[in-house]
């Protein structure tokens, strides 16, 4: 199981973890905390489905939102640097996108998605764009955002 990968390469660190999820509406975090003795390691998330939950309590600016949108590499890093600050953690991982079946513009489509990673000045975006329904999307992102941290987790 991917999610004890995951808090396993946690634990080796002594890194806790938190997640900022909006399309996903915490997937992310559910599977995580299946995980007998997450509470180790996973201190929390934040859902922040509307703009105004992305800039109250994960401080994503406004600017951002009007400039490239709530589906974009910038509001995604800044979703996950906010969810470090505000859950006061080592590392975080955010997930925007578009779900579907509604919600494309003629520049984003269905299944459009970015992961964000932010750790100690570290901060990394992911581009996916999916081809399920919307549960398969969310599914597939979830899996492909602890892919990312766990990837990023390995010792190199």
């Amino acid at each position: 199981m991917l999610a004890k990968q995951v808090g396993a390469l946690l634990v080796t660190r002594g890194w806790r973890l938190a997640v900022a999820e909006s399309a996903t509406g915490g997937l992310v975090g559910h599977w995580i905390t299946q995980v007998s003795g997450s509470s180790r390691y996973f201190w929390g998330g934040i859902i922040a489905y509307a703009d105004e939950v992305k800039m109250n309590l994960l401080g994503v600016r406004e600017e951002s939102l009007i400039r490239w949108g709530a589906v974009s590499p910038q509001v995604a890093l800044e979703m996950a640097y906010g969810a470090c600050h505000s859950v006061g953690v080592d590392v975080s991982v955010s997930i925007t996108g578009i779900a579907g079946p509604t919600g494309a513009t003629a520049t984003k489509p269905v299944g459009l998605y970015y992961v964000g990673l932010a750790c100690a000045g570290d901060w990394w975006a992911w581009r996916h764009v999916l081809h399920g329904d919307r549960q398969a999307n969310n599914e597939a992102i979830a899996q492909l955002a602890l892919e990312h941290l766990r990837d990023y987790l390995i010792p190199r």
